[in-house]
């Protein structure tokens, strides 16, 4: 966010989606209803939706769900002229929907301080190269939209075990809870009350779980690349750095098995 030029966190930032599909809507959901950002614009094929003092993801959903776009969404001001709006101003730009949204032909235009690209592909080569000679911070495709990949692993491992997570430690997790249970009440000499004692000693479920590894994940590979540019002066933007970590593990990985 500092190499954005924005302020720390997430609240009250204005992002603008492209595509409520899976990865769009999703991103946008979690955005609004957990981190408080306000998505003042979506965009889809039949043009944008705009309210500057955020949408509801929910309703636009349904709506382009039985309409099949978002015209007529009622929460918002409807225009035909859905490319123009990814050159409004905002904080995060959020291409999740094609490739090639953002090009040599409006790179220049785009008003947002952070482009995350949760598409294949939706920045082209000379359009990325504007974006980095204007300063705004590009986070690429290969680590955005990683998550998926990762989440397909976990369902990997988790069929070749043929164990649930959770399974090994379900009781640990409890009989742990039980004992901070019992040292709170130790300690503050009254029972806890019942809301608090079932947080405590019930176990995560399965979802909880993958959610948990999987921003464990990310926040690593992000580590990662960051740590990148912070030590290679000749690597300024985290697309290069990105490709640098993941052609460093190839090369380590061949190097071990004796192949190069």
């Amino acid at each position: 966010m500092k190499k954005a030029g924005l302020s720390a966190g997430l609240a009250d930032k204005q992002i603008i989606v492209q595509g409520l599909g899976n990865v769009g809507f999703h991103a946008a959901k979690f955005l609004s209803e957990e981190d408080d950002a306000r998505i003042v614009a979506v965009v889809e094929r039949d043009g944008v939706v705009i309210n500057a003092k955020g949408i509801d993801v929910e309703k636009c959903r349904a709506w382009m769900t039985k309409h099949g776009g978002v015209k007529g969404f009622p929460g918002g001001t409807y225009s035909s002229n859905g490319a123009r709006a990814l050159e409004m101003a905002c904080d995060i730009l959020i291409p999740s929907a094609m490739e090639n949204q953002i090009t040599h032909a409006n790179a220049e235009r785009i008003d947002a301080r952070l482009v995350v690209e949760a598409a294949n592909g939706p920045v082209s080569f000379e359009g990325d190269r504007i974006l980095a000679k204007r300063g705004v911070t590009v986070l690429p495709d290969c680590y955005v939209n990683a998550g998926g990949v990762v989440v397909s692993y976990f369902e990997w491992i988790k069929n070749l075990s043929h164990i649930r997570f959770g399974r090994m430690d379900r009781r640990l997790d409890e009989m742990r809870g039980e004992r901070i249970v019992h040292a709170i009440e130790a300690l503050g000499g009254r029972p806890v009350p019942d809301a608090i004692r079932m947080e405590l000693i019930s176990r995560a479920g399965e979802l909880a779980l993958v959610r948990s590894g999987l921003d464990d994940t990310m926040r690593n590979a992000y580590h990662e690349i960051r740590g990148v540019l912070r030590t290679h002066k000749t690597i300024r933007d985290y697309r290069t750095a990105a490709y640098y970590v993941a052609v460093r593990k190839i090369g380590h990985s061949k190097m071990e098995m004796g192949l190069c």
